[in-house]
């Protein structure tokens, strides 16, 4: 508790002295009328709480739920094995960043981004958040594999990667948050932290299943194919501009919810599939 003390005090720092208000909503422009403009809005009742795209809202946070819950799932089964603990921390840290990411992007965006406001800003405090925790999770996943995979220097070597790169990208974005940088506090740089790992992941578990034909490095290996296809599905989707044309006849269903969909495929595939084959090298 005495450590997280210092931390705590820090990001309160940060929200206080953060330039994130300061960067507008764009492109274009939006001000809290033409943001419910361009997607669905609910208000609650009448308290005056907007909540938009509740058929997304409602996707993303069973997502969420289903995640944490294989988290503890493998921390129940993890018996003497070191790389389900790390896969239990990885897929609730994932759960937690896909509630805040949903409370953000979808539920509650209106009220964090427009409420009040004459015009609309870009990111808050939550969405900083569920980057960070995101590439937690992907490093995490890095530890519970290395565990698996990996053996002495060369695990070592993985561990501190993950350790480093979490590091690295929780500085990087404190600091965007601070100047403001957009960039430095965008998903696309959550993309670049991670991409370089879930790339290795396939290719170690692709190498390691041709040499030994072990069903554990074939499970793992669908497990990157199954993210990696779920994340060109998103970016086609949203290259094909499918989703405006869809909510202009009122058919609520974005790139996002491909995203949530396919995600939900995933989680499932991973308590199913994975889980008790996973297991320690040593």
């Amino acid at each position: 508790m005495k450590r997280l003390l210092p931390l705590l005090l820090l990001l309160v720092l940060l929200c206080s002295c953060s330039q994130l208000e300061t960067i507008p909503y764009c492109c274009p422009e939006q001000t809290p009328e033409s943001f419910c403009d361009m997607q669905p809005c609910m208000e609650i009742g009448s308290t005056g709480i907007i909540i938009i795209q509740p058929t997304s809202t409602a996707i993303v946070y069973f997502l969420a739920g289903l995640t944490i819950w294989v988290g503890f799932y493998f921390l129940k089964i993890k018996e003497k094995h070191r790389s389900r603990y790390w896969w239990g921390i990885a897929m609730i840290l994932g759960g937690v960043a896909a509630v805040l990411a949903g409370s953000s992007y979808q539920a509650f965006g209106y009220m964090l981004k427009c409420a009040g406001r004459e015009t609309c800003i870009w990111t808050n405090w939550l969405e900083i958040i569920y980057n960070t925790l995101s590439v937690a999770s992907f490093n995490a996943m890095l530890v519970a594999v290395s565990i698996s995979c990996t053996k002495g220097t060369f695990r070592k070597i993985l561990c501190g990667y993950a350790a480093v790169n979490s590091s690295v990208h929780l500085v990087v974005t404190m600091v965007g948050a601070l100047l403001p940088n957009k960039f430095m506090i965008s998903f696309e740089l959550l993309v670049l932290f991670v991409g370089p790992t879930l790339l290795f992941f396939l290719a170690l578990n692709l190498i390691r299943f041709i040499k030994y034909r072990d069903t554990m490095d074939l499970a793992l290996l669908c497990t990157w194919v199954i993210l990696f296809g779920t994340i060109i599905v998103y970016y086609a989707y949203m290259m094909a501009g499918i989703t405006q044309d869809l909510w202009a006849d009122g058919i609520w269903f974005s790139e996002n919810d491909v995203l949530h969909v396919a995600m939900l495929a995933w989680t499932l595939y991973i308590p199913l599939v994975l889980a008790k084959r996973v297991r320690d090298a040593d």
